[in-house]
């Protein structure tokens, strides 16, 4: 198959090297990074309309969709107008991760246990639901912010503080004009990967991911600095009430909703007391929990991709590798507070066949400037390491870590500590 790829991360690379592996399809990206070019073609073409023009000029077969803005802004729909075969929700369908409002209002229509919450664009009213909460408060602006667009407030006059900039514009500009506040829940949280068809789905492992930029999880927010699967934290009982009580209802309400739902459904999960309550959805992969699944699968990444792009996922045999991974980011040296100055990236020739064999590099934010690859954004790369124990995937990523150098190159050195106390 011609296969077109959209994005240009560390989750674009990861879907793009399972595919390249398959050693059958040539892949295009748009735009890629300076590593993707090596696993096909990068194009440059961003108007939509334009790009499903070229794909079927080009006899695109399938267009896999990595990031949530082109699903938002609704990619999908205007490939399906050329009758073309994509991967990823309608516009409709990605309100889902498009406005939490609408998720949250989805969620308590249908019945699918989340926290308590009130959606308003009312500073007066935001205050005073405020004020019935226990601390801690999440505040959450309504629209898009990378996955950055969520305050804990640990004291109600924090959690004003924070829903008034947001409602004033100032912290997320037109994303947080609308707000959700929603009480904190006290557990682990899991991401839940299920990739559907609008009828049928298939569940990946669930993985954890790790937000925040240091050690012990201190200090602020990232897009994620590491991630392993699957998580010893789920048992069959879990992923059976999550499967019974979310996926099943929520694909029904999509439905009713005259918005079925295809593409990855994210489930962001929090375990309380055994019981999962949903915190948030995504309508695409979580970066770098992709980086993990992807190698996971046994099964071809193409089919499976294509299958829920046709409607066609009852008949596919999922099968995941007995084995772990574990996913160490590596980001630049003013990750996340600002931008970092470029760098080149030199990877040690590994001559240790046991880390040769079991980790490769996913690479995302990278150029290439006179053939040598260079760090320009703020996740450079994900070193990924495999094992039949956590520990032993662990420890085979940090021996990678260790072969891959750049100036300022940071990682925490605590990935998958959850699941090995």
């Amino acid at each position: 198959m011609n296969i077109l790829i959209l994005g240009s991360g560390g989750r674009e690379y990861s879907i793009g090297l399972s595919i390249y592996n398959e050693k059958k399809h040539n892949l295009f990206f748009m735009p890629g990074n300076g590593a993707t070019e090596d696993l096909g073609e990068n194009i440059n073409i961003k108007d939509y309309k334009k790009l499903a023009l070229w794909a079927k000029e080009n006899n695109i077969d399938l267009t896999i969709v990595g990031p949530e803005t082109p699903l938002v802004d609704g990619v999908v729909d205007i490939f399906k107008e050329e009758d073309l075969t994509i991967f990823g929700p309608s516009k409709a369908a990605a309100k889902l991760e498009g406005s939490k409002a609408y998720m949250k209002n989805i969620l308590k229509k249908y019945n699918i246990p989340t926290a308590a919450f009130i959606e308003t664009s009312s500073e007066k009213e935001a205050h005073e639901f405020i004020d019935t909460m226990n601390e801690p408060i999440v505040v959450k602006a309504d629209g898009l912010c990378a996955g950055k667009g969520v305050i804990i407030a640990q004291t109600k006059d924090e959690a004003k503080n924070a829903a008034t900039q947001m409602l004033n514009g100032d912290s997320f500009g037109d994303a947080g004009t609308n707000v959700v506040i929603e009480e904190f829940l006290d557990g682990y949280e899991l991401s839940i990967f299920a990739i559907c068809d609008g009828e049928n789905y298939k569940i990946l492992p669930a993985a954890q991911d790790h937000k925040r930029v240091g050690d012990n999880d201190t200090g602020p927010n990232t897009g994620g600095m590491g991630a392993y699967a699957p998580t010893p934290l789920v048992d069959d009982e879990i992923y059976k009430k999550v499967e019974q009580r979310v996926i099943k209802p929520t694909l029904e309400g999509m439905k009713k909703e005259n918005a079925p739902f295809e593409g990855v459904l994210f489930i962001g999960v929090m375990v309380v007391k055994g019981e999962p309550i949903i915190l948030e959805y995504n309508v695409r992969f979580g970066d770098p929990e992709c980086e993990i699944l992807m190698p996971l699968l046994q099964t071809p990444v193409s089919e499976l991709f294509y299958k829920g792009a046709t409607k066609d996922l009852d008949s596919l045999d999922i099968k995941i590798k007995d084995e772990f991974a574990v996913g160490v980011v590596m980001a630049s040296e003013n990750y996340p507070y600002s931008s970092s100055e470029p760098a080149e990236i030199i990877v040690d020739k590994i001559v240790d066949e046991e880390i040769a064999n079991n980790t490769h590099i996913s690479f995302a934010g990278v150029t290439k400037e006179d053939g040598k690859l260079m760090a320009t954004g703020g996740r450079v790369l994900v070193c990924v390491g495999f094992g039949q124990t956590i520990k032993q995937a662990r420890d085979r990523a940090y021996a990678l870590c260790g072969q891959v150098h750049f100036a300022g190159k940071k990682c925490r050195t605590d990935i998958a500590y959850q699941a090995l106390k």
